[in-house]
């Protein structure tokens, strides 16, 4: 994991410009033309591909690889579409940590119209990074939960839907696989149901973000144990801002910062999640507040929100098939842990107020 160093200013056309405090009222959010993600259903699906050719192919240049995905109707009727496929990601593209890395689907708009990807053109796959190890399997499921936890929080979230999904490989005679993997909304699509634009900008700086998204973000970032991400600085590599998270709303207006990719949150505790030393936390389960030092009311304001949501979010995982009872129990008492802080107001003022970064 790599931390940026914190900036305090910058001064260059690619960062976004001061809000315009008049304009925060979003425009008129778009309809909904995505049934992909209409329903929490267990989606199954079959992907035929060059596996072993697509497993491999991790450069920088990397191609994409013509394949076919299939699913069935409630009647019992097929249903195949042709996609492209490559291998994505940072980490979890490395062969020492998956040996399966996630990929991203192409569709055919065209052809897709009418089916459950109607309106969808490329979306990410979080696959179960490695064939051999059951946990990974549970790793797919409980990021699928972090993601479907910040959705019940707000609006201005990624949606997913799960799969259930039958691997063959066109290039050789192999056994099927059959993993749990996680479809994950276009960003633009994301943006735009919620009356958005993506933001193509390098940095954005606090006092440019809409404050009250922004505290739920950290807020929520702590829950889940997760202090890998930063919503105002470049991505590591990449030359945009900024690291899993996306920037949302207008360039009059105020940013909005969406997370994403959770691999590494303490709820998880992933085998491969290990902190950044700057944390001064000895493991990923360890919480570290890594919000804004900010006024305790800006906190305050926002706990009543988890308060309300939270049976919601404990249903929601008890009601997960598939999940280890185990893992349940010991992710429902990590939650407990942060209630029990944010119910407390010396725990807020000692694990939060004072632990917070300073700007």
């Amino acid at each position: 994991m790599l931390r940026p160093i914190w900036i305090t200013a910058v001064c260059t056309a690619s960062v976004l410009v001061a809000p315009t405090r008049a304009q925060e009222t979003p425009p008129a959010t778009q309809p909904d033309p995505a049934p992909l993600f209409a329903s929490p259903d267990l989606l199954e699906i079959t992907i035929e591909a060059p596996l072993k050719s697509l497993l491999r192919d991790r450069d920088e240049d990397k191609e994409s690889y013509d394949g076919t995905l299939r699913y069935f109707l409630s009647d019992g009727s097929p249903v195949t579409l042709d996609v492209s496929l490559r291998t994505r990601g940072r980490f979890r593209m490395k062969p020492s940590t998956c040996n399966f890395p996630p990929l991203r689907l192409n569709f055919k708009k065209s052809q897709a119209a009418e089916t459950v990807f109607a309106g969808q053109d490329r979306l990410k796959l979080v696959t179960h990074c490695q064939d051999r190890r059951d946990e990974y399997e549970q790793y797919v499921l409980q990021e699928y939960l972090v993601y479907r936890t910040y959705n019940l929080l707000t609006d201005l979230s990624f949606r997913v839907r799960l799969a259930r999904i039958t691997y063959i490989d066109a290039e050789r005679s192999r056994d099927p696989l059959v993993k749990y993997g996680f479809l994950i909304e276009d960003e633009t699509a994301m943006a735009t149901r919620n009356g958005w634009e993506v933001l193509e900008v390098r940095q954005v700086l606090p006092a440019q973000t809409k404050q009250d998204q922004l505290v739920l973000f950290e807020v929520f970032q702590f829950m889940m144990g997760n202090s890998d991400w930063d919503p105002f600085l470049t991505e590591p590599g990449s030359g945009a801002c900024c690291h899993n998270a996306v920037i949302i709303g207008s360039m009059a207006d105020s940013a909005i910062p969406v997370p994403y990719d959770f691999d590494w949150s303490g709820v998880i505790s992933a085998r491969y999640a290990t902190p950044d030393p700057m944390l001064g936390i000895r493991n990923v389960r360890e919480r570290r507040f890594w919000g804004i030092c900010r006024p305790r009311a800006e906190l305050d304001s926002i706990f009543p929100l988890f308060h309300e949501k939270r049976e919601a979010i404990y249903e929601l995982h008890r009601l997960q098939q598939g999940l280890d009872p185990k893992r349940l129990e010991r992710t429902l008492e990590y939650y407990d842990e942060f209630y029990e802080i944010i119910g407390d107001p010396g725990k807020v003022r000692n694990d939060m107020e004072r632990r917070c970064r300073q700007t």
